[in-house]
């Protein structure tokens, strides 16, 4: 199932703190949106869009938190989206809801962070 395959390659994208290889499952010009962002006080409304915002946003993300580790919970399908559910840092919840193209490339994400399980 492409799902599962996007899911997994996803979480090790991440645990690989390649962030070039994390972005190459992205459009150029994807939106992303989080209430990190918010609380790191790069956007009021919790969005940025494009690679280069977001790639400034992740970066500083990535060297900030060492080890950043996922543990992939759940994949769920859906039309043009996958939901990927982890556990991140601080064994923290979270699920990402992924929109994506007819290519498969995600032109839309949505981090929605739950408590410490």
């Amino acid at each position: 199932m492409f799902a599962g395959q996007l899911a997994n390659e996803w979480i090790a994208a991440w645990n690989s703190h390649d962030l070039e290889r994390i972005l190459s499952h992205y459009t150029d010009d994807f939106e992303m949106r989080s209430p990190l962002i918010v609380e790191r006080g790069l956007s009021a409304e919790g969005v940025l869009r494009g690679k280069e915002d977001i790639r400034a946003y992740w970066s500083e993300g990535l060297a900030a938190v060492r080890p950043l580790r996922f543990e992939l919970l759940g994949v769920y399908a859906g039309v043009n989206q996958v939901v990927i559910h982890y556990r991140s840092v601080g064994r923290r919840l979270v699920t990402e809801v992924l929109e994506l193209d007819d290519q498969h490339r995600i032109v839309r994400g949505s981090a929605c962070h739950g408590e410490a399980a």
